[in-house]
């Protein structure tokens, strides 16, 4: 997974580089290839290059924000699901109470592992290890034996709801997406080098141009980082809420 500050602070170097470049050679270029004629063509193909940039910006930021909210709906979805088994396991008698306490401690050690409340870095959890313990508080709802029509239902229930819980498990955590990848970001980052190029060589480089320049490279730095940083949900500086899931941690197994 590439970094976002790397990638975002590269995009304004490579785009705020490419306009430097520009203002540099304008001075050591022919006059007479400056001409209307000339102008006109070159920002005619630069507007073509920057819609196309704009649109493909556009949509991979769609993209981004689609998945980690999906992520965060997912969450909320896994923390109401598992109250929901905690109190379906207390309605089915004490005999479940080691199933509950065995379902809290999974859900606090995954909670500690991606939101740590002392902020020191830890090792990512295993998530074979996980899955393993998950399926094994899965095996125990199903080796229940019940004794009266009441817990039949209440087992079938949360029989059902730990595969479920089993399923959106791995489709919140373990899918992984890049938004941008290291083909894209190459393209990307060329666009934008010509076309923050050609508005170094069209313009003259006083204050107010090399601002605004500098001003526009680094917003669309800012946009590729804030991308990156979208497609990491459960990292970096937006990581999704775990507040659902410690309300959650809060309210099972009592």
């Amino acid at each position: 997974m590439m970094n976002p500050t790397a990638v975002g602070t590269l995009v304004f170097a490579g785009s705020f580089g490419g306009a430097l470049v520009g203002f540099a050679l304008r001075p050591r270029l022919p006059e007479h290839l400056f001409s209307a004629e000339s102008k006109s063509s070159v920002q005619a193909a630069m507007a073509l290059v920057t819609m196309m940039t704009a649109l493909i910006l556009g949509l991979v930021t769609a993209a981004a924000k689609g998945t980690y909210d999906e992520t965060a709906r997912g969450l909320r979805q896994i923390a109401g699901e598992v109250l929901v088994l905690d109190r379906l396991l207390a309605r089915y008698g004490p005999e479940t109470m080691e199933t509950r306490r065995a379902l809290k401690l999974l859900l606090a050690e995954r909670v500690d592992a991606i939101w740590p409340l002392d902020h020191e870095r830890r090792p990512p959890p295993d998530g074979m290890r996980v899955q393993q313990r998950a399926e094994m508080i899965a095996a125990q709802l199903r080796h229940l034996v019940p004794q009266t029509d009441d817990q039949q239902w209440l087992k079938a229930r949360a029989v059902d709801l730990s595969e479920s819980l089993l399923g959106e498990r791995w489709a919140v955590f373990a899918t992984r997406s890049e938004a941008i990848s290291a083909p894209f970001l190459a393209i990307l980052l060329f666009w934008l080098t010509i076309a923050f190029t050609s508005f170094g060589l069209l313009a003259p480089p006083n204050f107010l141009v090399v601002s605004a320049q500098l001003l526009c490279a680094l917003s669309i730095g800012a946009a590729v980082f804030l991308i990156m940083e979208l497609d990491s949900p459960f990292g970096g500086l937006l990581k999704v809420s775990a507040d659902p899931l410690r309300y959650a941690l809060a309210h099972i197994a009592q």
